[in-house]
């Protein structure tokens, strides 16, 4: 019987440190590189030596400044900043490479939905297939008012507002162009055939998009979709339209029956929408801390956890809850309060354990390592174990790991779990298909599910004229 085969992807972002606050100063540490084309061809070719699906960028546009009410923190510490374009940096790593996936974060709230579709179909083309797209609708008030709004849009209205937006690029990814509009036929004297390319004509209560795709379809036609939506409202619109959707399990004694919880919650609705289980992957992130025997593994974990700094970490948390930490006595608990930024980010800190109350000093100092995903540490042989216990337990599909120290954190991963992992039996020896989306659901499987939302989006019977 063929055991359940594990997805991997490597966790980053177009920045110094952006998960680990603090680890700047790891002497080790190559943050600082960042900038550089040749850190990121580095650091793809690692992951794809380690046969994983993709590298996974995080982003965000704006900067961490509710703590204190200040940038200060967040400055002093590069948490999350300086924030460069990750748009930019895949073509080198694309061509560096043959089969590693990128799965790139953009904005449903900021980037024109016509602009972005232009920009996923470019760098699908670009990538042969390899492109996916992680949905945001953001959270930091600083980003909206430097892109020009007054302040952040409603949690909810954000998610009213991409629900549109999705309708808007389906329409120009899977409908604009029909197959075959390509000719590229001279004794036709046409490269493309006109009547098989249709204006989408969409207008609706917060985008009018009336033009034809700007960019012939990719082999993928739509990039494959990630979510990490963990309200009510994210998993419901997760549900609808993601293919992979990103969660964390940071309570290690409860974190297989959290998953359990999670997909039992989810699954209804999947149903509404006419989609299964099978039909999404559940990538949970984790950070691992490797070492040759688990009592240097523990060592390596504390000397690490040191280099954490408590007020950029308290800003970070800040920034993702919407809540001023400043405020509050360090050694106070968590409370459950409702915020319009990331509310799955306070919750890890208030429901995951009901037995263990977080005070906010746990709660930051926690958060400012793992950024409040499970902390796995242990010899290979012990990682690899407890990833199998979690995708067979949990039922997680795979997971996305996160960096502490660059590179070498996800060296360690690869030259050592990597081998485990597959001695196991779980994880691959080599790619059998050569899109993103072949890495996830098969050799074949390069287009949309046939039960997904974005086949049933239809273009205005005037667009097909």
């Amino acid at each position: 019987m063929t055991k359940k085969q594990i997805h991997l992807n490597g966790f980053a972002q177009h920045t110094v440190s952006p998960h680990a606050i603090g680890l700047w100063k790891h002497p080790d540490h190559q943050g600082s590189t960042h900038a550089s084309t040749d850190y990121w061809v580095k650091l793809a070719q690692t992951l794809e030596k380690g046969k994983f699906d993709a590298l996974f960028l995080a982003d965000v546009t704006g900067v961490y400044d509710v703590y204190e009410g200040s940038n200060r923190a967040a400055l002093e510490q590069a948490v999350q900043f300086p924030a460069h374009d990750p748009f930019l940096i895949i073509s080198a790593m694309a061509h560096a490479t043959e089969r590693l996936g990128f799965a790139l974060t953009g904005s449903a709230t900021y980037i024109p939905p016509y602009k972005l579709a232009r920009q996923y179909s470019t760098l699908d083309h670009l990538t042969n297939g390899r492109i996916g797209w992680n949905i945001v609708t953001s959270y930091l008030e600083s980003e909206a008012i430097n892109l020009g709004l007054d302040g952040m849009i409603p949690h909810d209205e954000r998610y009213d507002r991409a629900e549109e937006y999705l309708d808007v690029v389906y329409k120009l990814w899977e409908k604009s162009w029909e197959e075959g509009a390509l000719l590229n036929d001279p004794e036709a004297n046409k490269y493309i055939d006109s009547t098989k390319v249709h204006p989408i004509n969409h207008e609706g209560k917060y985008f009018k998009v009336p033009g034809v795709h700007l960019v012939e379809p990719s082999l993928q036609r739509t990039p494959v979709l990630f979510q990490a939506g963990a309200s009510d409202r994210g998993t419901s619109f997760a549900a609808k339209h993601a293919e992979g959707i990103f969660t964390n399990t940071q309570n290690q004694k409860n974190a297989t029956a959290e998953l359990r919880e999670f997909i039992r919650q989810l699954e209804p609705k999947l149903q509404k929408y006419g989609r299964t289980r099978q039909d999404v992957k559940i990538i949970p992130a984790v950070v691992t801390v490797v070492g040759g025997t688990e009592e240097e593994a523990q060592k390596k974990f504390q000397e690490l956890r040191s280099y954490v700094d408590y007020d950029g970490a308290a800003a970070l948390l800040s920034g993702h809850s919407g809540i001023d930490f400043s405020k509050f006595d360090p050694d106070s608990y968590v409370e459950n309060i409702e915020t319009n930024a990331i509310q799955s980010r306070l919750n890890n800190y208030t429901s995951t354990d009901p037995n263990h109350k977080w005070t906010i000093r746990e709660a930051i100092q926690y958060h400012g390592f793992s950024l409040g995903s499970e902390v796995i540490v242990g010899t290979p042989e012990q990682i690899a174990a407890r990833l199998e216990e979690i995708s067979v337990e949990g039922d997680a599909d795979g997971f996305n790991i996160r960096q502490t120290v660059n590179p070498s954190t996800l060296e360690d991963f690869v030259e050592t779990v990597v081998p485990e992992l597959q001695k196991r039996g779980i994880y691959r020896t080599d790619y059998e298909g050569e899109t993103l989306r072949e890495h996830y659901y098969g050799k074949g499987q390069q287009r949309l599910q046939n039960n997904h939302y974005g086949h049933s989006v239809q273009l205005e019977k005037e667009a097909l004229v």
